[in-house]
């Protein structure tokens, strides 16, 4: 079923792709993968996910050891705690949810002390939701043209998550915006910031942002089915 649900996802982006007059090439699948144990994970990159994205460190840490993300580059795309920074940096290929500076500058102290580059996307809060964390669209521009100051960590673009839409199109307004930032972040040619990354698009969503220049969508329930949340007290 995960393999049937990818290839019925992959045709949907191609299609979107298409209609955009964008090759379908240059958005990638990451698969959202919380609350997907080992074997379903594996699944789904046997069947071609480009990336998987984790949202919690306690899920990374688990899955990592069972080797369920071997074969596939995994990201981290929830909200990281300060204090769980050292179990993430160097461990995945990309941070997308980089929300508030000192989160940041945690991060590049981290790498600093691994002597390596990590890659990141800056989070924004495009619909300015108070239930949601993340730059806002006026400062992301001021954030990336500090970058020179983090030489352990290097931006790869810009990641949102807009407000649930009541209807297709709905978030087309917001992934504009997105892009619009990003195009005028990438014309500064600023240094440290390569900026080859719209992280956009989830579900409901992928094919509106798509069709708004999203480079990278992340789906979970469409590839895995419905999250069953209980509660384990």
């Amino acid at each position: 079923m995960i393999a049937e649900n990818i290839a019925a996802i992959r045709a949907r982006m191609e299609d979107a792709a298409r209609r955009a007059g964008r090759d379908p090439k240059e958005i990638l699948l990451c698969a959202a993968t919380k609350m997907n144990d080992a074997s379903r994970v594996r699944e789904a990159i046997a069947a071609g996910v480009d990336c998987c994205g984790e949202n919690r460190v306690q899920e990374l840490v688990q899955k990592s050891a069972e080797h369920a993300y071997d074969g596939a580059p995994v990201h981290f795309i929830g909200h990281l705690q300060t204090n769980k920074v050292k179990q993430v940096v160097g461990k995945v290929t990309l941070i997308q949810s980089v929300d508030r500076l000192p989160l940041l500058e945690c991060i590049e102290k981290e790498a600093a002390r691994q002597g390596i580059v990590q890659d990141i996307l800056l989070e924004i809060n495009v619909g300015q939701e108070e239930s949601k964390s993340g730059f806002t669209a006026e400062e992301t521009p001021e954030i990336a043209a500090s970058m020179a100051q983090y030489p352990h960590c290097r931006l790869r673009g810009l990641m949102a998550i807009p407000p649930v839409s009541e209807k297709s199109g709905d978030n087309c307004r917001y992934f504009e915006k997105i892009r619009r930032i990003a195009v005028d972040i990438t014309a500064k040619k600023q240094h440290n910031s390569l900026m080859d990354i719209l992280s956009m698009g989830m579900t409901d969503d992928f094919e509106d942002a798509i069709a708004c220049g999203s480079t990278m969508v992340r789906v979970g329930t469409a590839i895995f089915g419905a999250r069953y949340y209980h509660n384990n007290g």
